[in-house]
């Protein structure tokens, strides 16, 4: 009985993460234009309900050239947060465009605190803390995709 409660216990505790390992995210490039240059990152792309909700989380370690981009399909208001994640990221808060309208900066891992800009966005880009700083990514420098290209 005991063992079988144990097992129960650790199957309940490995649940989240067992679900998260399914998802399968595509991999493309992204760069992000500021006035010092073109930065290239390495990108998960989360597009369906599923991906949107597992972003990063339980992720040990984030590559300093990699992210995520989140696209939410159209433009609307949009708040993140940092439950399960166990790295701290930059957000990057994007209009259809691409263009650069909010950043959270070093975003706490594991707050439940939401981030985000008053106004709708249609992405959000997910760096590694520190990135917006080091490379002087301002609100206004434009984040280039795909998915902004329609935009233009």
């Amino acid at each position: 009985m005991l063992i079988r409660r144990c097992v129960l216990l650790l199957a309940l505790l490995l649940l989240p993460v067992m679900a998260v390992a399914g998802q399968a995210f595509d991999r493309m490039k992204v760069e992000v234009v500021t006035g010092g240059g073109r930065h290239a990152f390495a990108i998960e792309l989360a597009r369906t309900p599923e991906q949107l909700a597992q972003g990063l989380m339980f992720r040990p370690k984030l590559a300093e050239d990699a992210g995520m981009l989140f696209d939410f399909g159209r433009v609307q208001t949009v708040a993140m947060w940092m439950k399960n994640t166990l790295i701290p990221l930059d957000m990057l808060f994007l209009a259809a465009d691409g263009r650069i309208v909010h950043i959270a900066e070093y975003a706490v891992p594991g707050s439940l605190e939401p981030l985000g800009p008053r106004e709708s966005v249609r992405a959000v880009l997910e760096l590694n803390a520190g990135t917006s700083r080091r490379l002087g990514i301002h609100t206004g420098d434009q984040v280039i995709h795909s998915l902004f290209t329609a935009a233009r």
